[in-house]
């Protein structure tokens, strides 16, 4: 399970590279609205969906009079929009009183939905209101003063450096072997970048010594087997005696192009088969945007 779990953990930290330029993200301006409001009235902006570990939101508001801003779960508020009376019983977040040009900011705290409740906090003249209504017999809200109201909302996005490489493992070598006192020689490939990760996975009938070499060094070790211990002193990615097994290993720039050498131990012989797998992460898209480490 430790193994299986430090590949899961490796697949995720290459889907984001370390290694890539770091990206730069700011608040960037999205999508606008503009509204009218009469004394009391409430408008219901923007639903939040934030992620599991919460989130934050940036708004710019201006209004010609005095307003009341807050954060309110998205499923009490549209129960309250139908049952008045619960709007007593309203938990509001962030509240943010007699506002009339603010840059509004939250954090959210679940992935619960959430909704964003503004509201004008005039008080209607009721007396007018209804004399009004009594002698031109509509509704009067054509004749109150209206409070204009716009939201800028914003998005946070990535500003620079945006396109990122994309990395994927790519299997190399997935095959069953019969076990020889002669090595097996796999050539893997000339690195890419300093810090690529292989994958070496094997299971065997016998105690084997694996080793990642220089090609030119594996060569040696194919045309004399004798070889191979003083070549393991030259290398850190090396398992000896080992039936099953899966192991990383990096890879340099400067190491060239290199090969696997797979061998049984010392005394140890066997006819049955072998099965070896080798994977490596190789870029697949924006391979031209130059990396560089993080500081």
């Amino acid at each position: 399970m430790r193994k299986i779990f430090s590949l899961a953990l490796l697949s995720f930290v290459l889907a984001a590279p370390s290694y890539a330029q770091q990206r730069v993200f700011d608040w960037t301006r999205a999508n606008d609205e503009s509204v009218q409001l009469d004394p009391a009235d409430y408008h219901t902006g923007r639903v939040y969906h934030p992620a599991p570990e919460g989130g934050n939101i940036h708004v710019d508001i201006e209004a010609r009079q005095p307003l009341t801003i807050a954060m309110v779960w998205s499923d009490e508020w549209n129960n309250a929009l139908q049952h008045p009376e619960l709007m007593r019983q309203l938990e509001f977040r962030c509240l943010r009183e007699h506002v009339v040009s603010t840059t509004y900011e939250c954090h959210l705290p679940s992935d619960r939905p959430m909704v964003l409740v503004i509201h004008d906090e005039r008080t209607p003249d009721r007396a007018i209101v209804s004399g009004i209504g009594a002698v031109w017999g509509h509704n009067v809200r054509q004749f109150v003063s209206p409070n204009d109201l716009h939201i800028q909302y914003y998005s946070w996005n990535c500003t620079q450096n945006c396109i990122q490489p994309e990395f994927q493992w790519i299997r190399l070598v997935k095959e069953k072997y019969e076990v020889s006192s002669v090595p097996k020689i796999y050539s893997l490939l000339t690195p890419e970048r300093d810090g690529q990760h292989l994958s070496v996975k094997i299971k065997a009938p016998v105690p084997m010594t694996i080793a990642v070499l220089p090609s030119k060094a594996a060569d040696q070790v194919y045309d004399n087997p004798s070889t191979l211990r003083s070549e393991l002193d030259n290398t850190s990615c090396k398992q000896r005696g080992v039936q099953s097994m899966t192991f990383d290993c990096l890879f340099n720039l400067a190491d060239g192009p290199q090969s696997i050498v797979i061998m049984p131990d010392a005394g140890a012989s066997s006819r049955k088969k072998a099965e070896i797998e080798l994977q490596t992460v190789k870029c697949i898209a924006n391979c031209d945007v130059k990396l560089i480490p993080n500081q």
